[in-house]
């Protein structure tokens, strides 16, 4: 994107301080502001118009994730980008961009767009950008593919392992290899590869795999998330009197989308539940995960149950009002008015009410069209509910989880 020589120059001279991530926003902001006259016209056309990466969001919907992992996450990302922003101000002005693409929201678009649309290269930490390879939706990675490719030779299922060379059980290796990344450089190509991680038919949807990412982080870096993600998890913080008791680390403590505790939660809970004079002797079978006593999972269980119970008691919303704030969202964003929420008796909801007056809405008739700029707010809005909705699921599953193995007792 450089190839222009004022850009190339500032670009040699620019500050020491800027990252490749910057430099790269500073580069995409000025073929923007070429227009037609870009090489690179016909792509940047087609970008999104607006993110919903946590970035971008305002602190109304920051506020709305009601969880303080997340709105901590909000506010650093929104930081992050403006400090950025600030940072590359100098070389904006000397390459003089013009002011509309100066600005902040310039900017976080700019920055939504590689966070969202590169692709990662061994050179370069901003990676790059790739016309048509960024085009996949994404697809969670789970267990290793069932399905053979194009890449995997088919091997005879009646031949055992003695019948199959050597030198294709390594081409299923790599293969595997590549469809668990799904793509990357290849020197040898000078081109960016794709690889399918299953046999598609003809008008099915290719999906990408990114990487294990949990919906927060699909969020922070992607502006979405998913209703189904099998690596989505609610982390656990253990209580101070529990923490000598393991040494597992935090992220390692958390529940999954079933509701199952995580492998380490489970261990050090189950250390925890024993006598402080016996946990030497029984430790080492807690970190083999079995379960130590029927009197100690039951322990086990209902701390799990009281703590879930206890941190969805923090959120001034259930999951049912969430679901049916959504189903309104929903409503609103596809008659294009605020009629919805405020003709009924969502009205006195203290979300709406907030929403309202941070729109400066409150004195205003009840038939509000939504303008653009509404559009994209109540769109971060149901984003911001989604994701807490989601977070509720698991803890509420963590519950049926617990008390499924407490009723297997009784039995």
């Amino acid at each position: 994107m450089n190839g222009d020589p004022t850009l190339s120059f500032a670009l040699r001279n620019h500050p020491p301080s800027l990252t490749s991530t910057q430099i790269l926003a500073v580069c995409l902001l000025w073929e923007l502001g070429k227009k037609m006259s870009s090489h690179w016209y016909p792509y940047l056309n087609h970008l999104p118009r607006c993110y919903y990466t946590l970035s971008t969001f305002p602190q109304f919907q920051i506020q709305m994730l009601q969880v303080d992992d997340a709105i901590w996450a909000a506010e650093r990302a929104s930081a992050e980008a403006e400090s950025d922003w600030k940072g590359a101000l100098t070389l904006m002005e000397v390459i003089k961009l013009k002011p509309r693409l100066r600005t902040l929201g310039a900017w976080l678009w700019a920055s939504a767009t590689i966070s969202s649309r590169t692709l990662h290269i061994p050179w370069d930490e901003a990676g790059c950008l790739c016309p048509v390879g960024d085009l996949f939706n994404y697809a969670a990675p789970g267990d290793e593919p069932k399905l053979r490719t194009s890449l995997s030779p088919p091997v005879d299922d009646s031949a055992t392992d003695e019948d199959v060379p050597d030198k294709l059980h390594d081409d299923q290796s790599d293969a595997c290899t590549k469809r668990l990344t799904d793509g990357g450089f290849r020197d040898a190509d000078a081109a960016y590869c794709f690889y399918a991680r299953e046999n598609y038919k003809k008008g099915e949807q290719v999906l990408l795999g990114y990487g294990l990412y949990t919906n927060l982080e699909l969020l922070e870096h992607y502006g979405f998330l998913l209703s189904n993600n099998p690596n989505d998890r609610v982390f656990i913080e253990l209580e101070p009197n529990m923490n000598y008791n393991t040494s597992w680390s935090k992220d390692l403590l958390y529940i999954e989308p079933s509701g199952k505790p995580s492998f380490a939660l489970l261990s050090a809970l189950r250390v925890w539940a024993t006598p402080p004079s016996q946990r030497k002797s029984v430790s080492h079978l807690a970190y083999s995960g079995l379960q130590l006593s029927r009197q100690n999972e039951i322990v086990v269980m209902k701390w799990l149950m009281r703590k879930c119970h206890d941190i969805l008691k923090t959120h001034p919303t259930t999951a049912q009002e969430d679901s049916m704030l959504l189903q309104t969202l929903d409503k609103v964003y596809c008659l294009g008015d605020l009629k919805e929420i405020t003709n009924q008796h969502l009205f006195e909801h203290r979300e709406v009410h907030c929403f309202l007056e941070f729109h400066s809405l409150l004195e205003r008739e009840s038939r509000v069209k939504l303008s653009e700029k509404l559009k994209k707010s109540v769109a971060a809005w149901k984003l911001a509910i989604l994701w807490r909705l989601g977070y509720k699921k698991i803890l509420h599953s963590c519950v049926t989880y617990c008390s499924d193995i407490l009723c297997s007792f009784e039995i």
